[in-house]
């Protein structure tokens, strides 16, 4: 198990550095978390995770001086304490998808008070790279932006590394024991976050005649995922 979450540590933080460079879209929940899924051997959960955390912080844009909620972090928490918390508890169930991804959803607003922190020890390496810059030291400069990233990195995975440690066995232990009614609404809670990640979409676009063209994509979409799922 501490094998796993070390792994996830890594990698998860690897590809969260997306968000800071290249930004080739890598760090997208719906992309991360199936590529979670698939280090941990089940991509699906990954994917049907990574879609729910997707639409819920859809509307959220990093827009001038604005930084929104971690998603990345936020998906890759909960597809890794579903997955190896399920591989213990016989599978990672809805409820146990719903329970998970509760849990990352604040995680993701902690993770934000980082990634500010971060922005904001980072303006002295920018002063002092637009120093060098006027001294023709290209060398400084990709020292510091290299000193940058690697921050970025080991924060990430410091982040990673402690929530995971603090919520597998958790839930591993806390989950066995939940009573029938606290089961009952976790699995309602899982088919209600797709709804309310589609009523987020559609206040964000705002679009006439979207809330026909959204159910219509999301009721097709539904019916391909539990096809792939049943195949």
């Amino acid at each position: 198990m501490f094998a796993e979450i070390i792994l996830v540590s890594f990698c998860g933080s690897l590809l969260c550095l997306d968000r800071v460079f290249v930004q080739a879209m890598i760090s997208r929940p719906v992309i991360i978390a199936p590529l979670i899924g698939l280090l941990l051997h089940d991509p699906y959960a990954g994917l049907i995770i990574g879609a729910f955390v997707e639409l819920i912080w859809i509307d959220r844009i990093p827009i001038g001086t604005y930084i929104p909620p971690n998603d990345s972090l936020a998906a890759v928490v909960a597809t890794s304490i579903a997955l190896i918390a399920g591989s213990r508890l016989g599978g990672a169930s809805p409820e146990l998808i719903a329970l998970c991804i509760l849990i990352a959803i604040p995680c993701g607003n902690l993770a934000k008070q980082m990634d500010v922190q971060i922005i904001k020890s980072n303006d002295s390496l920018s002063d002092k790279a637009l120093e060098d810059a006027k001294e023709n030291n290209i060398r400084a400069i990709e020292q510091k932006t290299y000193r940058g990233l690697i921050k970025v990195f080991l924060l990430y995975a410091l982040f990673l590394l402690t929530v995971q440690a603090i919520f597998v066995p958790s839930v591993i232990w806390v989950y066995p024991k939940l009573n029938t009614t606290a089961i009952k609404t976790l699995s309602l809670t899982y088919y209600f976050l797709p709804l309310l990640g589609i009523a987020v979409a559609i206040n964000m676009l705002k679009l006439r005649k979207a809330i026909p063209v959204f159910c219509a994509i999301f009721l097709i979409a539904a019916v391909f995922l539990e096809l792939f799922h049943i195949l």
